[in-house]
């Protein structure tokens, strides 16, 4: 049996092992209002200087910074939308609105606050420096600069840069594919009353939620029960997707069948073990130039090490180059202990604020109804035991 990995150098493997892999990505063309969070497969950048002429920052005065302070003529007024205005004289103001195109000789806007007007005459008591509350043009993005560069994931701001520069259409990276097999005698359809030695497939819909989560089309394959004849075509079928994870039959009993199947069809592991609870027996390969999955088959070991393992290579695929695990910082509400010698990500509570952390108890990682109470995982270290109120530690927030 292979070394055990601590789960960084687990994660980091599996990242590496991917990037050397090296496939090339499919791309193709989606709709802007469909564009948030693919990846972008091509740098998109500004078709014209963005403002594209001055602006105001500010409700309030456009004046010659010269001429205050002072009392000054109001000779017109400029809203958000207007044509340019004629120029601006001395001794003059334009009352301006923000988002209004700043007439030519103005070169400073005075907030509305800092002005007191009568009739035609505005009386300004501050002085104003040149460029004060004016948004130079270009000064945002000059024309042909970069907006938004491939391989970003498109976030909200993201598409309003996109549709501010026209982009109605969007290069994006091909959602991977991805393979879903859960095996064991035990398993029924959810549409079957399980008898009280069976459990319903519960497995194959987390994951499949997970993989869309994950930027990923997941394909659910039909359950494959603990016989060899009927395990290896379905995994033979799962390896021509971008991505197989198989669940169940990865440990070292009579019927874990799984990774001697997939050795049988040219896998290569990269690691057969993790020290972490739930998810030790969790496996990674290789066969055929694609990345496939071994996790254990209770609920909670999948969900963690899909989140720890799986995720980052689902992420990579669709064209994320470098991705990440947001760990948090949490302070403990009540006292906290578990055994030492394996890293835990346990079920856990943490409050709106972010600061409040709280255990939630469970009965291990098939207890299905702890996860879904939880919002995190709380990460105990391999190498503490004990917390005490406000004690912080690290927090994996659920997918």
């Amino acid at each position: 049996m292979s070394q055990a990995l601590e789960f960084a150098e687990a994660r980091r493997i599996v990242i590496e092992t991917v990037r050397q892999l090296a496939r090339p990505l499919k791309t193709e063309t989606v709709a802007l209002a469909e564009a948030h969070g693919r990846i972008l497969a091509k740098a998109l950048h500004a078709d014209r200087d963005y403002p594209a002429l001055e602006r105001s920052l500010r409700d309030g005065y456009a004046v010659k910074a010269k001429d205050v302070p002072g009392t000054l003529k109001v000779g017109g007024e400029v809203r958000a939308g207007d044509l340019e205005q004629p120029p601006l004289r001395d001794g003059e103001a334009f009352e301006i609105m923000t988002g209004a195109p700043v007439p030519a000789g103005a070169d400073a806007v005075v907030m509305v606050e800092h002005a007191t007007r009568s009739g035609d005459r505005v009386q300004i008591q501050q002085t104003a420096e040149a460029g004060q509350f004016i948004n130079r043009r270009g000064a945002e993005a000059a024309a042909g600069a970069l907006l938004v560069d491939a391989h970003t994931k498109l976030d909200a701001s993201h598409v309003a840069a996109l549709a501010a520069a026209g982009w109605t259409l969007v290069p994006v990276f091909a959602k991977p594919r991805v393979a879903i097999l859960a095996t064991g005698d035990e398993i029924v359809a959810l549409e079957d009353q399980p008898a009280p030695h069976q459990i319903r497939n519960s497995n194959s819909y987390m994951l499949a939620a997970l993989v869309r989560a994950s930027g990923g089309e997941p394909t659910i394959l039909p359950v494959a029960h603990d016989t060899k004849e009927e395990l290896l075509p379905l995994l033979k079928t799962g390896m021509g997707c971008d991505l197989l994870i198989v669940t169940g039959g990865v440990s070292a009993g009579k019927y874990d069948l799984v990774k001697p199947a997939l050795r049988e069809l040219g896998a290569e592991f990269r690691f057969e073990r993790v020290r972490i609870q739930p998810g030790q027996p969790t496996a990674f390969g290789v066969a055929n130039g694609k990345p496939l999955f071994g996790l254990p088959g209770n609920p909670g070991s999948s969900l963690i090490t899909f989140q720890l393992f799986a995720q980052p290579v689902l992420e990579m695929l669709a064209g994320v180059r470098d991705p990440i695990l947001p760990l948090l910082s949490a302070r403990f509400a009540a006292p906290f202990r578990h055994k030492g010698g394996l890293t835990r990500f346990l079920p856990a509570w943490l409050s709106e604020d972010g600061m409040q952390l709280r255990h939630i108890s469970w009965q291990g990682s098939s207890d299905v109804p702890a996860l879904a109470k939880a919002n995190c995982f709380l990460v105990a270290d391999h190498d503490r035991e004990s917390w005490a109120v406000g004690d912080s530690i690290r927090v994996m927030l659920k997918l």
